[in-house]
């Protein structure tokens, strides 16, 4: 049973990647900007190929459609940027996620919220913490620690290659 299904469930914010739905802890959302300015960082991946500026501060933004291989059309007018404070390793992360569209703050109890399969699934279960029910959607809870930390090693792989590749 995952740790969410033993809690009371989960105040979530509801976004749109693709055609899903996904609840993000609503706890941890700082703020949610329109499309701002991105700087590309020269040789960084595609899961956080950009920095943007909040409020002064230098916030990475991070792309979970790479994570769960989907499609990553261009920004249009539903297009939202979550900044999100993630408690990773005990060290607070600030970063941007980006989403194609921002719904609202709903209750996702803990009855409707299940393990999520471990096969039938396009995604990859290791970033799935649980599949939550919204009205007659289902919902996908992403493990941001998992995602974040298999995003920050696969990066720091790569480099490594790279350096020893020269």
């Amino acid at each position: 049973m995952s740790d969410i299904q033993e809690t009371k469930g989960m105040h979530a914010l509801t976004i749109r990647l693709q055609d899903e739905m996904f609840a993000l802890e609503a706890t941890h959302v700082r703020e949610i900007l329109d499309p701002v300015p991105i700087t590309r960082v020269p040789n960084a991946g595609d899961f956080v190929g950009g920095l943007i500026n909040v409020r002064g501060s230098v916030v990475p933004l991070a792309d979970l459609r790479v994570s769960f291989g989907m499609d990553r059309p261009p920004p249009d007018a539903d297009t939202r940027i979550v900044v999100m404070e993630i408690d990773l390793d005990g060290e607070p992360l600030v970063a941007g996620i980006l989403a194609d569209k921002v719904y609202d703050v709903t209750d996702i109890t803990a009855a409707s919220i299940e393990d999520a399969p471990r096969v039938g699934m396009r995604w990859p279960a290791e970033f799935v913490r649980g599949i939550g029910r919204r009205d007659d959607d289902f919902v996908i809870i992403p493990d941001m620690n998992r995602i974040i930390r298999a995003e920050g090693d696969r990066s720091s792989s790569l480099a490594a290659n790279e350096r020893t590749d020269r």
